[in-house]
């Protein structure tokens, strides 16, 4: 009798590909990234670590120079993951790409996880009292119902 092999379970080959994780620099965003690179180490899926440029808003036009910090932000965050994907790399093995996009961080995130096929976000949830009335990014990301989303605290 031959064996049907074309229905059996395969462990390991199902659940996400491309995990997109959202940080700032803030502490949640950094304990959401250390989440997701475990969910990425352990389904063998690529890590997408986004930043969020602001976009240059009013105070570029009074001569605050946003656009310099932001860059200088992004270039601090490449470095801290660098450094820490250094340190664990005969730990874990994560695969992992940086990506920048310009914009609000709702719309960067939702942009992120549909130009990066994402299978899942991770986001950090946030630290701001405000946010609790008018809705984190977190939520709206939730709400979207576009890929399952966990929040970190």
């Amino acid at each position: 009798m031959t064996e049907d092999k074309s229905h059996q379970f395969e462990r390991g080959t199902d659940g996400p590909k491309v995990i997109v994780v959202g940080i700032d620099g803030s502490d949640s965003s950094l304990r959401a990234a250390a989440y997701a690179a475990g969910l990425a180490r352990r389904q063998r899926a690529l890590l997408a670590v986004v930043y969020v440029q602001p976009v240059i808003t009013a105070g570029a036009a009074l001569g605050a120079p946003v656009a310099e910090a932001t860059d200088e932000i992004a270039e601090s965050l490449i470095t801290e993951i660098r450094d820490a994907a250094e340190r664990v790399k005969d730990i874990y093995d994560v695969r992992w790409e940086f990506h920048t996009f310009r914009g609000d961080p709702y719309n960067g995130l939702v942009e992120a996880a549909n130009e990066l096929t994402a299978d899942a976000v991770v986001v950090g949830a946030s630290e701001q009292a405000g946010h609790r009335l008018i809705g984190s990014v977190a939520v709206r990301l939730v709400k979207a119902g576009r890929w399952p989303v966990t929040v970190v605290p």
